[in-house]
């Protein structure tokens, strides 16, 4: 990915199938945070960590068991109390979601060394068959390149279009069956 908005426009297209009267408006903002998360391992180049090692990008922070791990801890940061009407099952779901798209989305990517979606129980990394995402350069001065605009039309294409469209067809759902938007919790 080219930056944290793609993985944060993501969860949010996944928020609006989780959308309910009740639900606080906190809840997409620590959805987005989630989806962005799992890139803190870029943070290990610096201390010598290297691509394809256990902590190294794309590995353990990418894996589904991450993603349960980190929705676990934001579902107790965020929510400590609980919402009136809305499960406490419903928030880790969404939450776990939007964790989870991350490495979804970055194995759908045309480099690296793929997603190491099983960690610690097997290290493997996998793409997926299909990639149609353009990797994008890690550093921000490497964005602002040729290959840079390459990357963010190919994000826009196969993340923000569809996202858009996950929110519209939710929300004529959601005006469908009644669920009005309510002053949040």
């Amino acid at each position: 990915m080219a930056s944290v908005f793609p993985h944060a426009v993501a969860a949010l297209g996944i928020g609006a199938c989780f959308y309910r009267p009740r639900v606080p408006k906190r809840t997409w903002v620590i959805g987005a945070v989630c989806s962005v998360v799992p890139d803190v391992d870029v943070l290990g180049f610096r201390f010598g960590i290297r691509y394809g090692d256990f902590w190294g990008h794309r590995g353990f922070t990418h894996s589904l068991l991450f993603a349960a791990l980190a929705a676990s801890v934001a579902l107790v940061l965020g929510f400590w109390r609980a919402v009136p009407g809305v499960p406490r099952l419903y928030l880790w779901t969404y939450l776990f979601l939007a964790t989870a798209s991350h490495g979804l989305l970055d194995a759908m990517t045309d480099g690296g060394l793929g997603v190491a979606f099983f960690s610690p129980f097997d290290n493997h990394r996998y793409f997926f068959p299909w990639r149609p995402i353009r990797v994008s350069p890690i550093g921000v001065t490497r964005f602002f390149t040729h290959r840079g605009v390459a990357v963010a039309e190919s994000e826009f294409l196969w993340i923000w279009l569809p996202a858009i469209l996950l929110i519209a067809l939710a929300s004529i759902f959601h005006m469908r069956h009644g669920l009005r938007a309510e002053s949040p919790t």
